[in-house]
């Protein structure tokens, strides 16, 4: 069976792993909504916080969509995503910035403009790692997650170059950059793990500061459920790091010389 939950998804079987990077100085971690960073790589960005990585969290999408009332007061949820979204990244200890494009929920395309976008966050934080969603992973449903993933691979190979989108650099201040590492989480193949043993409840508290989505995503609608909850998401991680011998593992594609 193929999962479509969020975040981490089961060990795939590839030739080699790689295990724990190096901490990087600056990360960018580029999540479709709200929440989705937290459930893709939060243990890691803890982890890289802890020792002095600076974290910067990008999100795209406004999360209008993100809840099951269907008399829910947009406005009133795309600002309670934003603040949710702030506490969840302070949280895991990021000390860097919380931005949001704030594209339509459900409607993020794959476009020249939202490249561009990405394009001038990477010049201006120039991060030495980018997290993403993996856009080739199969079966997978939401759009959003799809091109939230291409939309930061064309922007990763236009922010390297002097002569791609080159108005920026002569009008906006910013230089070409090109980061070391590229990690795709919910990886269709995957093949690096990142040992976050230390780091799992500081992921789960961060992922509750998205109470909006307590009832959809988690599928916790009391004490009971989040508890249920939060035993899925440590098993899920448990399971993860045991061919690494880890007590604990986040799994991602990693990609260098970019």
């Amino acid at each position: 069976m193929t999962s479509n939950d969020p975040g981490q998804t089961p060990m795939q079987t590839v030739d080699a792993w790689t295990t724990n990077l190096s901490i990087p100085k600056i990360v960018l971690a580029i999540g479709a909504h709200p929440d989705d960073v937290e459930f893709g790589c939060g243990g890691t960005l803890a982890k890289w916080s802890s020792v002095g990585a600076t974290v910067h969290h990008l999100v795209l999408t406004d999360g209008s969509k993100g809840s099951w009332n269907p008399d829910a007061d947009i406005i009133e949820l795309v600002a309670q995503r934003q603040t949710e979204q702030k506490n969840a990244a302070l949280a895991l200890g990021g000390t860097g910035s919380v931005k949001f494009l704030g594209h339509t929920d459900g409607e993020l395309m794959h476009s020249p403009a939202v490249v561009e976008q990405i394009c001038l966050h990477i010049r201006q934080i120039r991060p030495n790692v980018v997290f993403t969603h993996d856009p080739w992973k199969r079966y997978r449903l939401h759009p959003d997650h799809r091109n939230a993933g291409i939309n930061t691979c064309d922007a990763i190979v236009a922010a390297r170059d002097p002569h791609f989108l080159r108005h920026q650099i002569l009008n906006l201040g910013v230089q070409h950059h090109r980061p070391d590492a590229l990690l795709f989480w919910e990886a269709d193949e995957a093949n690096h793990a990142e040992d976050v043993s230390a780091f799992v409840d500081i992921k789960l508290d961060a992922l509750l500061k998205h109470a909006s989505q307590f009832e959809s995503t988690m599928k916790a609608i009391d004490s009971a459920g989040i508890e249920q909850f939060r035993q899925r998401i440590q098993q899920r991680m448990t399971d993860l790091g045991a061919p690494h011998a880890f007590a604990a593992a986040e799994i991602f594609h990693y990609m260098d010389r970019l």
